[in-house]
C-alpha cells in the first residue's frame, strides 16, 4: 500500500469540544478518512471507538495508525449508511457520540488511484468502495445528455452543464471517456475561455458531482444520520462537518426536523467555521461547516 500523506483533520479542537467526550462513551466515527479525529477523540477520553469507512484502503491505514489503542477502536469496511447492521454485528447496543466527517482525506486524493483528484492522471472510477461496480466511467458511457446534464447541475450547481454534457456525448462517439485526463481536459475545452481562466478549475464541479452520484452520497447521508439517530442515546451527540452546499442543507434539515419533533436540541444555532489561521495552514478546510446535535429524548 502507498505511504500515507499527513493529513490534517479538520476542526479538530472544535469538534471534540462539540462532541463533549467523556470515559466509557461509544463514540462512532462514521468517516474514518486519515484517522485524524479518531485518535484525537481516543486520545481525549477513555472511550469506546467505532470508526467505519467504505474505502478498505483508509480502514486499513487507520487501523495501523490506532494499533496501540488495542480493543478500545474497533474498525470496520462500511458505508454509514448499513451502521444498523454493522452495530448489530457487533452487538453493539447504543452509541453515545458519533462523528460525520464529509470531506475527502488526503490520503484519498493521493493514494487512492480511482480518479477523485483531477490533479491525477487516473482511472474514472470515483467509488468510495473499490467493490462497488457502477463507476464514473459508466455513466458518462451510457447516460444521455439531458440525464448527465441533471447530474451535473444537481449535484455540482454547474453553470454549463448541458455544453459540457454536449462535449461528452460527442467525444464519446469516437473516444471512451475513462480516464481523469481526458474528462478535464475535455471539459475545459468545452467552457468558455474565460471560465476555464477562473479560480477554481472548470471541471472541478464535474468531478464532484460525478463522485456524489456514483456514490448516492446525499441519500447515503440521509439515511447514515437516521440511522444513528435511531441508535444515539438519550443526551448522546451527532456532530457533521460538512464541505458545500448541498451536504449542509440535508445536515441542517435533518437537524431542524428533529427540533421539531421535540426530539433533539441544536448546539450550533449558526455552523462552526474554521479560523483564519486554520484556513491559512490547511486551505482545503476553508469550506468546512460544522454542526452539532443533541438527542434529548
Amino acid at each position: 500500500m502507498p505511504k500515507p500523506t499527513v493529513h490534517v483533520p479538520v476542526l479538530l479542537k472544535e469538534t471534540i469540544d462539540a462532541l463533549d467526550l467523556h470515559d466509557g462513551d461509544v463514540v462512532l466515527d462514521a468517516t474514518l478518512g486519515g484517522g485524524g479525529h479518531a485518535e484525537a477523540m481516543l486520545a481525549e477520553a477513555d472511550i469506546h471507538l467505532l470508526g467505519l469507512d467504505a474505502d478498505a484502503q483508509a480502514v486499513e491505514r487507520v487501523t495501523e495508525r490506532l494499533a496501540s489503542y488495542g480493543k478500545r477502536a474497533v474498525l470496520a469496511q462500511s458505508n454509514f449508511r448499513a451502521v444498523g447492521s454493522v452495530l448489530s454485528k457487533l452487538e453493539v447496543t447504543h452509541i453515545d457520540k458519533a462523528l460525520f466527517d464529509l470531506g475527502l482525506s488526503s490520503d484519498e486524493l493521493e493514494l487512492s488511484g480511482r480518479g477523485f483528484s483531477l490533479q491525477k492522471d487516473e482511472p474514472l472510477s470515483m467509488a468510495f468502495d473499490s467493490r462497488q461496480e457502477l463507476t464514473a466511467t459508466d455513466l458518462l458511457a451510457h447516460l444521455d445528455a439531458q440525464q448527465l446534464t441533471d447530474i451535473f447541475r444537481a449535484y455540482g450547481e454547474e453553470r454549463y452543464a448541458m455544453r459540457i454534457a454536449r462535449a461528452i456525448v460527442a467525444h464519446r462517439e469516437h473516444e471512451a471517456i475513462t480516464t481523469t485526463t481526458q474528462l478535464r481536459e475535455l471539459i475545459k475545452v468545452s467552457v468558455p475561455a474565460l471560465y476555464a481562466k477562473g479560480r477554481i478549475h472548470p471541471a472541478t464541479k464535474v468531478f464532484q458531482a460525478l463522485r456524489m452520484a456514483v456514490n448516492d452520497e446525499l441519500d447515503a447521508l440521509k439515511d447514515g444520520l437516521n440511522a444513528v439517530w435511531e441508535h444515539l442515546s438519550p443526551n448522546g451527540r451527532i456532530a457533521v462537518i460538512s464541505f458545500h452546499s448541498l451536504e449542509d442543507r440535508v445536515v441542517k434539515h435533518f437537524m431542524r426536523d428533529k427540533v421539531q419533533l421535540g426530539e433533539g436540541e441544536t448546539l450550533t444555532k449558526k455552523p462552526v467555521t474554521p479560523s483564519a489561521e486554520e484556513i491559512q495552514k490547511n486551505p482545503r478546510s476553508r469550506s468546512a461547516k460544522l454542526r452539532t446535535l443533541q438527542k434529548t429524548t
